[in-house]
């Protein structure tokens, strides 16, 4: 069984302790290899990596940290397929979801920062001051301590470590405790193109023991968190303490709205895609189904005779929709929403069975009828279980659909252009498709309303996320005494 060591300024590391966890195969059970279980020893070793890189690469040329990114994009582009069959392997999920979404768009969002980090705007000067000329500054933060999920492990190490070290930033990154291999070669590769040491900094392990003491460690400037919105909360609670900046993607519970007059099959297809894409286990996922009364038997027909044939297996086989699970953790969560919202009397359309065998899969799984305010309606599940309602018109659409916390993800599916852009402007999510649900682009903004959390992923929004605007003010005049002096020391001139 392989170990992967840390990446800790510039060099591959075992942790401080000694301790090491495995990393499981969650299509197996088996595991497939072990990393560094790290605790506040080596995140403080990590955070003063970082913060010692930060002198030299915050002042590096916009163009050499761009020549960089750049060069990292390729050298990971050369390696897609390694990096592909690995996330497939670690993750659970369908190779050909890694290998023609996640690893390419992971390496084109590296790609575009590598170009973002030579446009660093700021407002032109000007005299907003009668005397007086300003300027703003876009400038680094300092050290980032990155915390990414496991539903799409290199995918998220890219989106966040690539907007930050373009602003000059340093990196210390956590991936999730089952999902950190793809990561740590990230951080490799970037040391082999010429990376400096502690720029970008990789720590393993679960528990507090890890994430809390990168996200209090004096030294880190600013957290950015990608996950559950618990455990968001507590890292906002954690950083209030020293008043850190936080960056926060977190939960969803997306609807999905199909309006009479849509494309019923693209419909259909279309919520398949976007219910079961990663088994489910994605904050854009399309949980709720809100169809239009006249057209909900078509729709659900057809809706539930695509479900059926999505095929679950090995996740290495070219022809598999679904993998499993992440793990048996996660799977019997699952299944406990399925259960309750069973013996809640909500009707059950497909799957909601427990499989046996080895890995952590579970089928997909219809509801329908579910009343708005029930657990299913209500809260993020993270697995293949979609509730399919009827809706009576556009008004009680949109009710529905932002009478949830979460505001991440939504789509819209109709023919018709006015109801496309009265209902997308009305509803309260991030990102609203029309007539598709799931695509993104590394030049359009990610992120959320409510408790999805605040700040974006994604584009030149992103960029300026990882930086702080600084105004500069300068007097024109030469005067020793200004006219304004008076008023906190002396008399007006007469």
């Amino acid at each position: 069984m392989q170990q992967y060591k840390m990446i800790i300024g510039g060099e591959q590391v075992a942790a401080v302790s000694g301790n090491w966890q495995p990393v499981i195969n969650p299509a197996t059970e088996e595991a497939i290899a072990e990393v560094p279980q790290a605790d506040y020893a080596d995140i403080d070793k990590a955070v003063a990596a970082a913060h010692s890189a930060f002198a030299t690469w915050s002042k590096m040329a916009p163009v050499e940290r761009s020549l960089l990114l750049l060069k990292l994009a390729d050298a990971l582009e050369a390696k897609a397929t390694e990096l592909a069959d690995l996330e497939s392997l670690n993750a659970g999920k369908p190779i050909k979801l890694v290998a023609n979404g996640d690893i390419p768009f992971g390496i084109d969002n590296i790609r575009y920062f590598g170009g973002q980090a030579r446009v660093i705007d700021a407002v032109a000067a000007g005299e907003f001051v009668g005397g007086y000329t300003s300027t703003l500054r876009r400038e680094p933060i300092g050290v980032v301590g990155s915390i990414a999920p496991w539903n799409y492990p290199f995918m998220m190490a890219a989106w966040k470590i690539a907007p930050a070290v373009a602003a000059g930033n340093t990196v210390v990154i956590k991936p999730a405790p089952p999902t950190p291999l793809t990561t740590l070669i990230l951080a490799q590769v970037a040391l082999e193109v010429g990376f400096p040491p502690g720029v970008i900094n990789v720590v393993t392990g679960g528990g507090p023991a890890v994430g809390e003491p990168l996200v209090t460690h004096p030294n880190v400037g600013m957290v950015s968190f990608t996950g559950s919105t618990p455990t968001g909360k507590r890292i906002m609670e954690l950083a209030a303490r020293k008043v850190t900046r936080v960056h926060l993607e977190l939960g969803g519970k997306a609807p999905l709205i199909v309006f009479a007059d849509a494309n019923l099959e693209a419909a259909a297809r279309g919520a398949v895609v976007g219910a079961y894409v990663n088994t489910g286990q994605d904050c854009t996922a399309a949980t709720r189904l809100l169809v239009e009364r006249s057209c909900y038997d078509e729709f659900m027909a057809l809706f539930k005779g695509f479900s059926e044939q999505v095929r679950l297996g090995s996740p290495q086989a070219q022809t598999t929709d679904m993998g499993p699970l992440i793990s048996a953790e996660q799977r019997d969560r699952v299944h406990g929403f399925v259960e309750r919202a069973k013996a809640a009397g909500i009707t059950l359309n497909l799957g909601g069975e427990l499989p046996t065998g080895t890995g952590y899969f579970y089928s997909p799984t219809i509801f329908s009828n579910a009343p708005t305010q029930s657990e299913i309606m209500q809260e993020e599940v993270f697995g293949p279980v979609v509730v399919v309602n009827p809706i009576e018109s556009e008004a009680e659409a949109i009710a529905v659909a932002n009478d949830v916390r979460f505001g991440l993800a939504s789509s819209v599916w109709t023919k018709d252009v006015a109801r496309a852009w009265r209902v997308a402007g009305a509803l309260q999510f991030g990102t609203v498709w029309v007539n598709d649900h799931l695509p993104l682009s590394s030049e359009l903004p990610h992120g959320g309303f409510k408790e999805s959390g605040f700040g974006k992923d994604l584009s030149r929004y992103a960029f300026e996320e990882y930086t702080i605007a600084k105004h500069v003010m300068f007097d024109l005049s030469g005067e020793a005494k200004k006219p304004w002096h008076f008023t906190a020391f002396g008399d007006p001139d007469e």
